[in-house]
């Protein structure tokens, strides 16, 4: 523990944080043309988080997967917030990383508020964000970790410290993901994401706009009617269009041919929302109940059964993260 820390005793024995992964299903304006930067959707996920619990110790030490990580966020917290690092933090679960399901977010969020609850600072998950530095262009996994369901952020404007969730909604409970995973690969990050954004051409100032009038008037009405074709086919359509933008840079819609051959099996199968999340590799789609997309699993397992490829089925998640202490 370094030297100045406050004496801020702990309020519980045990704080407990379950963090969702996420989707993160396209941009809205890549170059800011129209005043705002960026915008986001994206949506929670029930079957895959980070789940960790936090105690009181002799020393700081962190185990379980990406322990590294979460060993750095715990460092950074306490020297910002002046708090004790005589801690043990236990990983249970964690996201896995750089395959575009929000694992540094989620990790950094779910630290800092495990250690805002152990100490009872009362930080916002906003506050927690700043101070972890997220949010840097997309918001959405900062309001997947506070509110759940479905999110769009409002981009980044001159003053925007973290984006500001403009929409939150629940998901049908039956709607079903079907998320291909690519085992050989990561996305792009880190120095490489910011090369990449910086290689880039200036993003379509109409592309943006046809853009914003599909999710606002198309997408976001169907979801509430709970029409999935409809929203389906907007998610589609912005997947393309924001896929086309990056293809120069991860060498097509899809960083994966093997995914992007599994996606095209899958829409030729009917499923709708048809994607890459983040950088990838993992792709994306969604149907309308949990047995249509066994079938399409089983189906996937028998074609691609030679592949480098793994499938899963996921429902949305409409709740918060949890953050449980005793």
């Amino acid at each position: 523990m370094s030297d100045g820390i406050q004496v801020v005793k702990a309020r519980y024995q045990t704080v407990t944080v379950i963090a969702p992964a996420r989707l993160h299903m396209g941009f809205i304006d890549l170059s800011g043309g129209l005043g705002r930067h960026f915008g986001s959707i994206g949506l929670a996920l029930n079957e895959i988080n980070t789940r960790l619990n936090i105690t009181a110790a002799d020393s700081l030490h962190v185990t379980g997967p990406s322990a590294e990580r979460a060993l750095k966020c715990t460092r950074q917290f306490c020297q910002l917030l002046g708090v004790s690092d005589l801690l043990s933090i236990t990983i249970e679960n964690a996201i896995p990383e750089h395959i575009g399901l929000g694992s540094g977010t989620q990790m950094a969020l779910a630290v800092g508020a495990g250690l805002n609850a152990f100490y009872g600072l009362g930080l916002s998950v906003r506050e927690i964000a700043q101070l972890s530095d997220r949010g840097a262009r997309s918001g959405i996994g900062i309001g997947i970790f506070e509110k759940g369901g479905l999110v769009v952020d409002g981009g980044r404007g001159p003053e925007t410290k973290t984006p500001p969730i403009i929409t939150q909604m629940a998901v049908p409970e039956d709607w079903r993901f079907i998320l291909v995973f690519d085992q050989r690969g990561q996305g792009l990050h880190g120095e490489q994401e910011i090369s990449a954004f910086q290689q880039l051409p200036p993003f379509p100032q109409a592309q943006a706009e046809r853009l914003c009038y599909l999710l606002l008037m198309q997408g976001l009405p169907a979801l509430a009617e709970h029409d999935l074709l409809k929203f389906g086919e907007v998610i589609t359509s912005l997947q393309q269009a924001v896929g086309d933008h990056f293809a120069p840079v991860q060498g097509g819609m899809f960083t994966s041919p093997d995914v992007a051959g599994a996606m095209a099996t899958l829409a030729a199968q009917g499923a709708v929302a048809v994607g890459q999340t983040s950088w990838g590799p993992t792709g994306f789609c969604a149907v309308a109940s949990h047995e249509r997309a066994l079938a399409l699993q089983g189906l996937l397992e028998q074609q691609f059964a030679a592949s480098p490829l793994s499938f899963l089925i996921a429902s949305a998640r409409n709740d918060t993260a949890d953050i449980l202490v005793s």
